[in-house]
């Protein structure tokens, strides 16, 4: 029952992606990325003010997995500091790598995404647009999930 709930919140957000949209201005860094196992790419908005994401969005096609995980992780940053967008993208990564979950960081419906943690293959899918967000912010020396 729980898995279905889980494949329901997935389903969601790929057919209904939040924050899918260009974001402009001059506080606006925009990403390029391309999935290296499947094809998917994807663009990365963020937007930042004073070490923070104020808004975060994406544009891109791809799988279910990689286009509502990074539907979710828009939700999941925007608003919020580098080091805790930071701190969500190491409890991710360990949540898909490892099937390790944090009661420490709140995931929020990215925890949905568990089950990928199987799926081997499907690694690269889920953490694509976190992989994005490391290299929009790799100057940031707030930024430092690993």
């Amino acid at each position: 029952m729980l898995d279905n709930l889980y494949r329901q919140v997935i389903m969601d957000h790929y057919r209904q992606k939040r924050n899918f949209k260009e974001l402009e201005g001059e506080n606006v860094r925009k990403v390029h990325y391309k999935n290296p196992t499947c094809g998917d790419i994807m663009t990365l908005f963020l937007e930042l003010e004073q070490h923070r994401v104020k808004k975060a969005a994406f544009l891109g096609e791809g799988c279910s997995i990689s286009m509502a995980s990074a539907s979710m992780m828009t939700e999941l940053i925007e608003n919020k500091s580098l080091q805790e967008a930071a701190h969500l993208r190491k409890a991710f990564e360990d949540l898909i790598r490892q099937g390790k979950e944090t009661d420490t960081v709140e995931l929020g419906d990215s925890l949905s995404l568990k089950g990928v943690h199987n799926l081997k293959a499907r690694h690269n899918c889920a953490l694509m647009t976190w992989q994005a967000l490391d290299k929009a912010l790799k100057d940031e020396k707030e930024y430092n999930p690993f």
